[in-house]
């Protein structure tokens, strides 16, 4: 694809309005439903869905738009995507119900089956990451100057490991047994993708269910940022290669001489 950089300002504008209108569901009264799969669902979740869809086709050239909140598309319609936009308009809505401000915007950019472009915001935190494919990897705090930034290369005997808050699993408890010591850190949302991409934390095991838009705007970070985001066999996660949306258990990381896998033999996802 030629030069995805070339919506990185727009994306990063859309993705900071979307959090402008998480925020004021955030600090209100807000009422929790759910959806047909049980999980939770508030009324930032679809604001945030409508603002990202609607700046997105107003984007040139258009793409489709797949979101979390408008999955229903059949298989064979999405396999027929080229390159579309892939969305997660509040990750880590048990975060936003818990009012503990790690939640995201999510926004990549999806051609042929890898994600050239990726935008994670944090609203309460006002943090944005961002990266594009030939094009690096960058943070910034609220209007402050971009830092490129680059993931931890040579990880210590001790690696900081990033978990998820809210879903923990017997597999991740194994793999967490099998790695021995580590200094682990509980963060929510695709936050801890971004704590890898940075250098702040080693390594991010997700032995449990995922989603395609939980993962594909932060893994372009994590990769733009020098590191790798694999499924147990070693292979980078790819989308919209399969008739689930869901991933297979993977592995981020920035040391790549550190054999992470052999810690998750025999467990499967």
């Amino acid at each position: 694809m030629k030069e995805p950089s070339r919506f990185l300002k727009s994306v990063v504008a859309l993705s900071r309005e979307a959090g402008r209108r998480i925020l004021k569901i955030y600090h209100s009264d807000f009422r929790v439903g759910l959806k047909d799969d049980r999980s939770p669902l508030t009324a930032a979740d679809l604001a945030a869905h409508h603002c990202l869809v609607e700046g997105l086709n107003r984007l040139r050239p258009v793409y489709p738009v797949l979101s979390e909140e408008s999955s229903d598309v059949s298989t064979a319609d999405r396999k027929r995507w080229e390159t579309y936009w892939l969305i997660d308009p509040l990750d880590g809505t048990r975060e936003f119900i818990k009012r503990n401000g790690e939640f995201t915007v999510n926004v990549a950019l999806i051609h042929q089956g890898r994600p050239v472009l990726g935008v994670v915001y944090a609203p309460v935190l006002d943090l944005c990451y961002f990266a594009s494919e030939h094009c690096g990897a960058f943070r910034q705090v609220g209007e402050g100057e971009c830092e490129v930034i680059a993931v931890r290369m040579c990880s210590p005997d001790t690696p900081r490991v990033v978990g998820s808050r809210s879903h923990r699993t017997q597999e991740m408890e194994t793999y967490l047994t099998r790695l021995g010591g580590c200094d682990l850190v509980s963060v929510g949302s695709s936050l801890k993708f971004c704590l890898v991409a940075d250098g702040s934390a080693d390594l991010y095991p997700r032995l449990g269910l995922t989603s395609e838009w939980d993962t594909a705007a932060a893994q372009c970070i994590v990769e733009a940022a020098g590191g790798r985001v694999t499924d147990l066999a070693g292979q980078p996660l790819s989308y919209n290669g399969r008739t689930t949306l869901l991933n297979p258990y993977f592995l981020a990381y920035g040391d790549s001489s550190r054999d992470w896998r052999r810690y998750a033999k025999g467990i499967v996802g």
